[in-house]
């Protein structure tokens, strides 16, 4: 069970998100109807382009990057791969939702984030 103070620290990290300007690489669709129910934009679909297009429109935005692939093994490994290919251009990835998720959740998969953080609003009445 997630407590009333994971909740906020959850919600004042979404909320630091939105008022920035951070890409927010994500890997479907679905993860990103998840993040626009949210309130989160500047989201870049994985699916949907190479990685390589990818990293390159980041290095050229200049912007930092959050990189929310799945914390399964697949996204695990593009999160690796992204997390090497970005820092080497120097751009700044910042990993504390992914790291918060991990060690704070049993949610795993993006997509289930908006509807994960609305059960336990719900649940603890914030």
């Amino acid at each position: 069970m997630i407590c009333k103070s994971t909740v906020i620290e959850l919600m004042e990290i979404i909320n630091k998100i939105r008022e920035s300007n951070k890409i927010v690489i994500v890997e479907g669709r679905e993860d990103k109807i998840a993040l626009k129910k949210l309130g989160i934009s500047n989201i870049i679909q994985l699916n949907k382009n190479p990685m390589y297009v990818v990293v390159e429109e980041c290095i050229s935005r200049g912007e930092d990057v959050i990189i929310l692939t799945d914390l399964d093994k697949k996204g695990k490994e593009l999160y690796g791969k992204l997390n090497h290919d970005l820092q080497r251009f120097g751009v700044k990835v910042d990993n504390r939702l992914r790291e918060f998720l991990f060690r704070n959740t049993k949610l795993r998969q993006i997509e289930g984030l908006s509807n994960y953080i609305d059960r336990r609003l719900k649940f603890n009445a914030i």
